[in-house]
């Protein structure tokens, strides 16, 4: 364990976005860029371990909603499901070949298939026409870049990542596609006139907040949403291993990828820095988002009960498809149920230190809001509250699902995705890869945004018409229902293609290189 790192006592999360800070403004004109978004995978809208879906991230998804959308700017990324590797498209790709089960003797086989069509997606990306980066000058609403942490929102620019990415190997085991993150981010961050290559997520955002020339505003920007952190405790989840940060190497590009979650003095350290530059950003109003603790996804299951009656722990965690009578520690990749305290007291400490940059802000007189996404997946972690009365704390108050998703059999909750024929079973808030939303889940996030951008006074407009829309403004779930393919139609062969995915994972070593630009 760290130094720093002790068990403490539980945050509380703090659902006052003003933090009891009163700020008073007077705002003229309007600026030009409605949204803007600074994040990782969670606000680029990453879903099944692949970025495709831009359209229905988050951001998107709000932008929508304010009948902004024709104007909000975000990458694409076309060809073989998007970058790195789709697991849906994937299990969908077997499900035509072997159909709903996988037997047995067929398991090699839809191995030998995992293997062609992570070949035909290295391809795609590093020899074929996704190698080519489109030539952008306008900068992205969204500037979000899966994989990135506090020192990637302040260092990596499109140069550096042009630097990053060499020349591809046609390797026949490690079949991911290589610097898949770097990829993704030229296709984010402006390449063009060549002084743009240099813009960081941060200072790409700056130029858009001095963009007020004939707005009659002061800031460029209307609404910066700021969603950074994850990426500093994530590994410690999606690699199943702890490692912490060490006073050398936290901030270097290179050297800190030997670490899978950061000291809280470490991730305070850059926040600082992150704080600073957002200060020096041209928004109206910007909206902070405190780290989830990323032990209730269910990538990391619990396996053997909780270690004591009214824990929020398990024993160990490993992956979703080792069942508990299976599980063996001496064999099978997992965390202690102690090392995932100390994760949590971790990003415990990462959000105290956001709580208190916003509240410093709007003691200045900035209108800075917290918006507690920490508390907001607290609130619908099965495993950990909503099914083990013992272990809420006095806070915990379930969230209450959107009517759209109440009605439907059964409501999605954060268990792993399961499926019986063609019927979702359990599950549904977290697409496949056990740490991102799915769609609907997205939904959720947005709907919270807005409901902090409606305590800023941000106006919506109605998505056909233009007409003012009244509080509250709810997102259409409907619409996003019938765009979510993991709750309205789910691979019928997941049950039998987890064991699929395990083999994979423990014959290509799959997920570890998935993740590896987190």
């Amino acid at each position: 364990m760290a130094d720093s790192v002790r068990h403490r006592e539980p945050r509380v999360p703090v659902f006052d976005p003003k933090l009891a800070v009163d700020v008073s403004e007077q705002w003229t004109g309007t600026p030009r860029h409605r949204l803007v978004a600074l994040g990782d995978s969670l606000t680029q809208g990453f879903q099944s371990a692949a970025v495709f879906n831009t359209s229905l991230s988050y951001p998107a998804i709000v932008a929508y909603e304010m009948g902004c959308f024709p104007d909000f700017r975000f990458p694409q990324y076309g060809g073989f499901g998007g970058l790195p590797f789709n697991l849906e498209l994937f299990l969908r790709d077997l499900e035509a070949r072997f159909g709903r089960n996988v037997d047995w003797w067929e398991a090699p086989l839809a191995l030998f298939r995992a293997r062609s069509v992570m070949d035909r997606v290295e391809d795609y990306w590093e020899r074929g026409p996704g190698r080519t980066v489109p030539s952008t000058s306008a900068v992205m609403h969204n500037l979000a870049v899966f994989g990135w942490d506090l020192r990637d929102a302040l260092s990596k620019s499109a140069d550096e990542c042009r630097k990053r990415i060499g020349t591809p190997k046609d390797d026949l085991v490690s079949q991911i596609v290589q610097n898949a993150g770097e990829r993704a981010a030229l296709r984010v961050l402006p390449t063009q006139p060549r002084t743009a290559g240099a813009l960081t997520q941060l200072r790409a955002a700056a130029e858009l907040g001095k963009d007020t020339d004939g707005t009659g505003a002061r800031h460029g920007i209307e609404t910066l949403v700021v969603f950074l952190g994850a990426n500093n405790a994530l590994r410690a989840v999606t690699d199943l291993r702890v490692k912490w940060s060490e006073d050398a190497g936290f901030d270097d590009l290179d050297d800190k990828r030997r670490f899978t979650v950061w000291q809280p003095k470490h991730f305070r350290s850059e926040l600082r820095k992150v704080a600073a530059e957002v200060f020096d950003i041209k928004a109206r109003h910007v909206i902070w988002c405190t780290v989830p603790h990323v032990t209730i996804a269910p990538m990391a299951r619990g396996v053997a009960g909780k270690t004591q009656p009214g824990s929020r722990y398990f024993p160990y965690y490993t992956r979703p498809w080792i069942k508990d009578r299976d599980f063996d520690a001496g064999k099978d990749p997992s965390i202690t149920g102690d090392e995932a305290h100390q994760v949590d007291d971790a990003i415990d400490g990462y959000n105290d230190a956001i709580t208190e940059t916003v509240r410093a802000a709007r003691k200045k007189g900035r209108d800075w809001y917290l918006l507690e996404t920490c508390g907001l997946l607290d609130r619908l972690a099965s495993r950990r509250y909503a099914e083990d009365p013992q272990a809420r704390p006095p806070w915990w108050q379930p969230y209450p699902l959107p009517s759209a998703l109440q009605a439907l059999s059964p409501p999605p909750n954060s268990h792993f995705l399961a499926v019986e024929g063609e019927r979702r079973t359990d599950g549904g808030l977290f697409s496949l890869d056990g740490v991102h939303p799915t769609t609907v889940g997205y939904g959720i996030l947005a709907q919270e945004v807005i409901n902090v951008m409606r305590l800023a006074g941000v106006p919506f407009y109605r998505p056909v018409g233009g007409a003012s829309r009244p509080d509250p403004v709810l997102v259409d779930f409907d619409r996003l229902i019938r765009h979510d393919t993991l709750v309205n139609c789910p691979p019928a062969n997941l049950g039998s293609a987890l064991g699929v995915m395990g083999w994979a994972d423990e014959a290509l070593d799959l997920f570890r290189r998935v993740f590896s630009p987190f």
